[in-house]
């Protein structure tokens, strides 16, 4: 598929400012925000962070005015407008597709539906004219004419083809469904944008392309996102909610992760000076500003970082989780042997006569259009199903951990944590086992939960600390970034650059992807791709290939 890159013609930038004015939140006795004061200026893209639980959504809901404070109000500039990335997906199912994107700016499609009723009267007077007259002139200072090419443009570059645009929204799946009211918070240039998760459901070349609607955005942006490399790409500052308080800061995500845990480091060491101090952070801020000027991102975002000022740096209270998988043995030479590998499903081929061989040291990104492929592959190799045709041989010295997608089967029983844990372990040892569990921020009264009852997050790194006891030295993951928080997905990023084994795994997170991959893998129906590159450099030459199929 070829997405279409359309560049909008931008409305003149004014500082549009939102702003939140001592807003609380209570839950029972769970305070959730305490007198938050913010103000959110025009051309910048705030990206808010947080731990789970912490809060996101709902600030954003606040923002948004579908929920309300206990005390405080937030304030939008009078006579602007705000766009809100919808969560309800079927909410516009009586409609077609073109026409929901258009919905998103309500006061034109009200205007739209005006003055077809008035053209459509068979008995159209004088005062009629008059008033078709004045829609008329309203209608085209909203751009009114554009409407329908600016839909249909948003709609290609997400993906949706043009041959979609006339359907019913009913007649869309749910992973369409997300992308046209994606492009439909987009539609009209608002000048507030609120987006919760706007990269969930979407290719890689539709991240771009929204990426780089983004970067080409004139007004303010407020974002969730556990995408590392989107918030990388768009943001000018970060919010920060922590301990019922929510603090602004410039720079992207990196920067604010690096620079809070350089501070956290310099509050460990409460001898240093304070000019070295001092010195310390200013080096750290001018090796980012450098780093950022290279970066696809505007070079006055450089500029933001250099007139920061040292006191606003400070270090995080965040708890990462102690991800270590060390190896019982390392593997010899003989690792794993893949032949004529074929699988299907009912709806037709999944891969193809697969044969590979893995190397000592490999991190292999697999890759695939049809997540179930690479899903497939990896239950296979785990004897969790039968392949169609081919074979697989695992070296003597191999010991595997492994990381299912799907794996609610694992907490269907009442266990508490720890003896959930235990069955896994050859030390049944409860000090052993709670250490595995402490480890993943499981602690005190946290390690008698039932394991029936635990979130999605909470299961995931149940299933890490289940990877870790078995100490693998070939460790296949399929999505494991999948339902955690910031945190946890930066300890298992860094765990797994760090392992000396070999990783063979499947993620949508960029950043996760491009750090950990020397190797890329693409599964295809009809064959695949073996690349001894980075995620990068393999994104690179699809580009150029992509660009070279338009051409001819």
């Amino acid at each position: 598929m070829v997405i279409i890159r359309t560049k909008f013609a931008l409305h003149k930038h004014k500082d549009v400012m939102l702003e939140v004015q001592n807003v609380s939140l209570q839950f029972g006795k769970r305070v959730l925000f305490d007198e938050v004061n913010l103000k959110f200026h025009g051309d910048s893209c705030y990206g808010v962070i947080g731990a789970n639980g912490a809060g996101k959504s709902t600030f954003l809901k606040i923002l948004a005015g579908e929920i309300a404070p206990n005390t405080g109000g937030v304030n939008l500039e009078s006579g602007k407008r705000m766009a809100v990335l919808s969560q309800k997906h079927d909410a516009f199912d009586d409609h077609k597709v073109l026409d929901t994107v258009i919905l998103g700016h309500k006061e034109l499609w009200e205007l739209m539906q005006a003055k077809d009723a008035i053209y459509a009267k068979e008995d159209f007077s004088d005062a009629d004219g008059l008033k078709a007259a004045e829609l008329e002139e309203q209608f085209a200072e909203m751009d009114g004419w554009n409407a329908h090419a600016d839909a249909a443009a948003l709609l290609s570059g997400l993906g949706i083809i043009e041959a979609t645009h006339d359907k019913l929204m009913s007649e869309l799946s749910g992973n369409e469904k997300v992308r046209v009211l994606l492009a439909q918070a987009l539609f009209g240039n608002p000048d507030v944008l609120i987006l919760d998760e706007p990269t969930n459901d979407l290719d890689v070349s539709s991240i771009h392309w929204l990426e780089d609607f983004l970067l080409d955005f004139r007004n303010t942006v407020i974002v969730v996102s556990h995408d590392r490399h989107f918030l990388d790409t768009v943001c000018t500052n970060i919010v920060d909610i922590d301990f019922s308080k929510i603090n602004v800061f410039t720079g992207n995500y990196t920067f604010w992760y690096q620079s809070s845990q350089l501070a956290a480091q310099q509050r460990v060491q409460a001898n240093k000076k304070a000019e070295a101090k001092r010195k310390e952070l200013q080096e750290f801020i001018s090796r980012f500003s450098a780093n950022a000027s290279k970066s696809r991102q505007a070079t006055s975002r450089k500029k933001l970082l250099e007139k920061i000022n040292l006191e606003d740096i400070k270090p995080s209270s965040r708890r990462y989780p102690a991800i270590i998988f060390d190896q019982i043995r390392d593997a010899g030479n003989q690792l794993l042997e893949v032949n004529d590998l074929s699988a299907s499903n009912e709806d037709g081929m999944l891969f193809n006569k697969l044969s590979f061989s893995v190397n000592k040291g490999d991190k292999i990104a697999f890759l695939s259009k049809d997540g179930l492929a690479v899903t497939a592959l990896f239950d296979i190799l785990n004897e969790k199903r039968k392949a169609d045709t081919g074979n697989f041989t695992f070296g003597q010295t191999i010991t595997k951990a492994y990381f299912p997608t799907h794996h609610d089967d694992h907490f269907d029983g009442s266990d508490n944590l720890i003896d959930w844990l235990r069955q896994y372990s050859e030390d049944k040892d409860e000090v052993y086992v709670r250490g595995f569990l402490g480890k993943m921020l499981f602690s005190g009264e946290e390690v008698f939960k039932k394991s029936n009852v635990l979130s999605g997050g909470e299961k995931v790194r149940c299933m890490l600390s289940k990877m870790m006891l078995a100490q693998g030295n070939l460790l296949i993951l399929d999505e494991p970034t999948n339902h955690l928080d910031l945190e946890s997905i930066t300890a298992l990023n860094n765990a797994l650059k760090d392992f000396k084994g070999t990783v063979l795994f499947t993620s949508h997170d960029h950043e996760f992807t491009g750090t950990v991959a020397n190797r890329i893998i693409e599964l295809t129906p009809k064959g695949h791709l073996d690349k001894l590159m980075t995620y990068d450099e393999y994104l690179a030459n699809e580009k150029v290939s992509a660009q070279r199929a338009v051409m001819v």
